[in-house]
């Protein structure tokens, strides 16, 4: 928790639980001041985004001739990653493949979405299924190691699996989910960077006990290949598009056969439990702060109604108990153990060997040797 007198943004619901985060002498915060000054660039801009997306699908499938597909499209069956489907797929033509890194912790309703997403939209569909023992012991790290990037282990398997299929493929494209509507708001210290290889390493080397064989680590340097040498793109396809969350949603409900799973990232058991739960007992890490914030900085809600939701508690306290037992039970832990590392002292990314200075130069002298357009796609 951070040492900080509490204080919470005037603008947004943004507050201290970030130990990062700062305020103007009207107390607003920085989070919301920078997605405000970002979202120019990098959200729906109406005729201006379109013709953006047009000249973007038209290379896509110039890329693509010759080929089995023109991109790939990560697929987890949430909201986001389903609607960017139907977009690529439905609307623009593409021949998409989708692809599913698979870590273990699917919901049932999620691995049906992705069954009907691609049975609708006619695509076909890959999974690429991790080592389980070896992706156990990496959670297992993170969770001893008592950070909140308790999901960085699959935050860092998720692109390394898309470029990879990507690279099969000689496929130059590949569509995320990912926007600028619903994520622009969250704070690095509630999740670092998921690329920092130093990081992630010294963790699992401190508190894991196997070593990796089989695990799809990316970091820079693989990151660099596949941009500079492969020549493969990342497009957040929904910045393109006006996107509202619970609209798309109902959309995909009546068009794709979409069930929804329970909550924010339940269509992974894991991510559910760590963002409702574990965060929010161990660091006070409340999400919905963040997806609310960026809300109110879009004007989908008011502040009144965002404080309002957050009066409750981010968690079924009916049903977090049996989550426990399945998440220690999957773990190879007792609930005691969960329990117990729950109870560990928080540390932070800072806390550890990092490599954010560096990779901070890298990045920033990456994005002005090589082009960037408008909505942030390389």
């Amino acid at each position: 928790m951070s040492s900080k007198e509490y204080q919470q943004c005037t603008r947004c619901v943004m507050d201290t639980t970030d130990p990062l985060i700062t305020f103007d002498k009207e107390g607003v915060c920085n989070l919301c001041t920078e997605y405000l000054e970002k979202r120019s660039k990098h959200s729906y801009q109406g005729e201006e985004s379109e013709k953006q997306l047009k000249h973007i699908v038209d290379d896509i499938k110039k890329a693509g001739k010759g080929k089995k597909y023109d991109c790939v499209i990560g697929l987890s069956g949430g909201i986001d990653s389903s609607y960017a489907a139907y977009i690529a797929a439905k609307e623009h033509g593409l021949r998409v493949v989708a692809v599913h890194m698979d870590n273990g912790w699917n919901s049932e309703e999620a691995v049906q979405n992705i069954k009907n997403i691609a049975k609708k939209l006619g695509i076909d569909y890959e999974s690429f299924v991790l080592d389980w023992e070896e992706f156990k012991d990496i959670q297992l790290a993170f969770l001893k190691a008592s950070v909140p990037e308790a999901e960085t282990p699959t935050d860092m398997a998720i692109p390394a699996t898309w470029h990879k299929i990507a690279a099969k493929y000689g496929v130059k494209y590949i569509i995320s989910g990912g926007n600028f509507a619903t994520e622009g708001i969250l704070p690095k210290a509630w999740h670092y960077n998921g690329k920092d290889t130093k990081y992630f390493k010294h963790i699992q080397n401190k508190f894991g006990s196997r070593k990796l064989k089989n695990y799809p680590t990316f970091g820079f340097a693989k990151e660099t290949y596949y941009k500079v040498f492969k020549g493969i793109r990342v497009i957040y396809m929904l910045n393109y598009v006006p996107y509202a969350k619970d609209d798309a949603m109902e959309f995909l409900k009546k068009e794709l056969n979409w069930k929804y799973y329970g909550g924010k990232h339940y269509e992974s058991k894991y991510t559910g439990f760590i963002q409702s739960y574990y965060l929010f007992k161990k660091f006070g890490i409340d999400y919905r702060k963040a997806t609310l914030s960026s809300q109110i900085c879009n004007g989908e809600v008011s502040r009144e109604q965002a404080l309002d939701q957050l009066k409750s508690l981010p968690y079924n306290e009916e049903t977090v108990k049996e989550e426990k037992s399945y998440i220690a039970k999957k773990l190879g832990i007792s609930v005691e153990e969960l329990e117990r590392i729950i109870d560990l002292p928080a540390k932070w990314y800072w806390d550890y060997p990092n490599d954010e200075k560096r990779l901070s130069f890298i990045y920033n002298l990456y994005r002005k040797l090589f082009k960037k357009d408008k909505l942030g796609n390389f």
